[in-house]
């Protein structure tokens, strides 16, 4: 694990970062905790499986949306997940005066149009049902503000985890310091302090279309929605 201010290329692809994920992450505490894998969108699918299989361990997915500022939608004021639990930023709330009732009428808006639909497109349309009584690694390719990172473990510890874990190729060095109040454990790969954005740090970004995610989960043998033999808690 290391900082680096100037380099503004740390991987390759997301390949290249999912390998060095590995080497940081707790393989033989996690396959001897049963640790349940999580994507907490649809990009973060491919580290996932191969998480996942290399590890010999589940991995579901977990939808989230963003909600915009009411005059910008590049800024974003909250998230919810596919449970509707709500994170707001209250800087930005309060900065903007912004009227909580927008942001619950946003949220269910994205809920039903934008969740809902991920849901029976990627997960046959169940809900996630699988964190109860499991040890849970959320996984993300980056993170720039911690508010999906929030909202994915406010998820989990309303679903009953036994513990909250994030694994990421990169982090922002503020991010990180804000989630160790709400996760159990954190890993990453690289550290920094002047975070551009994720897709600045990927020499190669290449965004995963919604037919390549659909194959890969098809072909994956974890992946628990799709699996045959999953009993009802997850397990």
């Amino acid at each position: 694990m290391s900082v680096n201010l100037d380099f503004s290329s740390y991987f390759k692809d997301i390949m290249q970062a999912t390998a060095e994920l590995l080497e940081v992450l707790p393989k033989q505490r996690m396959q001897d905790d049963n640790w349940l894998i999580i994507a907490v969108h649809e990009q973060g699918v491919v580290t996932a499986d191969i998480l996942s299989s290399k590890l010999n361990l589940d991995f579901d997915l977990l939808f989230s949306e963003e909600i915009a500022t009411p005059n910008n939608s590049e800024c974003t004021v909250a998230m919810v997940s596919e449970t509707e639990e709500i994170v707001v930023k209250e800087e930005i709330v309060n900065s903007f005066l912004i009227n909580l009732d927008y942001i619950y009428g946003q949220a269910h808006r994205l809920f039903e149009k934008e969740i809902i639909p991920k849901v029976y497109k990627y997960k046959k349309g169940e809900l996630i049902s699988t964190i109860k009584n499991r040890n849970v690694l959320f996984i993300d390719i980056g993170c720039q503000t911690g508010l999906r990172a929030i909202s994915v473990a406010k998820t989990a510890i309303k679903l009953g985890a036994l513990s909250i874990m994030y694994a990421t190729p990169i982090i922002a060095s503020d991010v990180y310091e804000a989630l160790q109040r709400v996760m159990d454990e954190i890993f990453y790969v690289k550290k920094v302090d002047n975070f551009v954005d994720v897709d600045f740090y990927y020499e190669n970004m290449q965004k995963q279309k919604q037919n390549d995610i659909i194959e890969v989960l098809n072909n994956s043998k974890r992946y628990l929605p799709f699996s045959k033999n999953r009993s009802d808690d997850g397990v």
